[in-house]
């Protein structure tokens, strides 16, 4: 099984990251805005739509609050198997880390996958970093 990890800093308080981590729905708005362009919800799922007019269905797992730590999958497009988790944790340095984990099959998906999460967490980093200039 493959995995990709992609972990940033951002100057936004670990509270204010989680929040918006946390608010599944609002992907498209307060987190990866352009990157994703819609998040609807269903029972325990979200229906993102990306910028390039993918739709993936993302069965919720759980939402942890203290240990500010998301678990979601996917069902279907490259993958036959999909399971990420994003975590916050505060860093005692003003910064806040963000750490994205997925694992996956098949394996040959590694570069989309990879080069995916890479474009997401920049565009997370921009818009997280954001919050703390309107702090």
């Amino acid at each position: 099984m493959a995995s990709s990890r992609v972990e940033f800093l951002t100057t936004a308080r670990a509270d204010e990251v989680w929040s918006a981590i946390r608010d599944v729905g609002a992907l498209h708005t307060r987190l990866v805005p352009g990157f994703v362009t819609d998040t609807k919800l269903e029972p325990g799922v979200r229906v993102v739509t990306f910028g390039n007019g993918v739709v993936v269905r993302e069965p919720i797992v759980t939402i942890d609050d203290a240990a500010m730590r998301l678990v979601w999958s996917a069902e279907g497009r490259h993958t036959t198997h999909y399971n990420a988790s994003v975590q916050v944790f505060a860093d005692g340095n003003a910064t806040t880390r963000v750490v994205w984990i997925a694992d996956f099959l098949p394996d040959a998906a590694v570069g989309a996958i990879k080069a995916a999460m890479e474009a997401g967490s920049a565009i997370m980093k921009r818009t997280l970093d954001r919050l703390a200039v309107q702090s």
